[in-house]
């Protein structure tokens, strides 16, 4: 097994908390992990990235090479499109359809979703709905994480005994609610392209 992922986003969307679940899984299975600190902006609002790879060999590089990652999980649909050139040609882009608009030129949202539909393999995610539907707009990086499960060979069970371990301290009903809105994520890509 051999995953490189990069999750995209703005500051304050929770990229961090995905990156850390996903880890958690992984190491709980025996896999190595690696993964590079945020690059980017750390405030609110700032562009973001994080690139994680998962192996059941050695990892040499926490840094993941122009053209090798399998999966750009991106909260911000915009933001996708940012890491395009590090895309495999068999990778996919799983990203939400709801854009964090912080410019003033910030692109129109069909012209932005028609943009990735025909660049890469994609799956888009009403990310927003799902996450109130879970019971908190706070979970929607969960939700995108759900949505990402397909491609990240780690069961979904896995993951979700690492979401709870991430939210234990914070109490059953976050756990609860972040199991919810990961389940709602998996159960509701849409226009997955392949």
């Amino acid at each position: 097994m051999n995953k490189n992922i990069i999750i995209s986003g703005v500051g304050g969307q929770g990229i961090l908390t995905v990156a850390s679940i996903i880890d958690l899984a992984a190491m709980n299975l025996g896999l190595n992990v690696k993964q590079a600190e945020v690059h980017g902006m750390s405030q609110r609002g700032g562009a973001v990235e994080s690139h994680l790879r998962v192996s059941s060999g050695e990892i040499f590089s926490d840094l993941i090479p122009k053209g090798r990652a399998d999966l750009i999980l991106s909260v911000e649909p915009m933001e996708s499109l940012r890491y395009l050139p590090f895309l495999s040609p068999e990778g996919v882009i799983v990203t939400a359809t709801e854009p964090f608009v912080n410019i003033d030129n910030y692109p129109d949202r069909e012209k932005l979703l028609k943009t990735i539909a025909t660049t890469a393999n994609h799956v888009f995610v009403d990310a927003g709905s799902l996450a109130k539907e879970a019971g908190s707009a706070k979970s929607y990086n969960v939700v995108m994480l759900g949505a990402a499960t397909p491609y990240l060979e780690i069961a979904t069970e896995e993951l979700e005994k690492a979401i709870e371990m991430f939210f234990d301290r914070k109490g059953k009903e976050m756990v609860d609610l972040n199991i919810r809105a990961f389940r709602l994520g998996w159960a509701n890509r849409l226009n997955e392209q392949q």
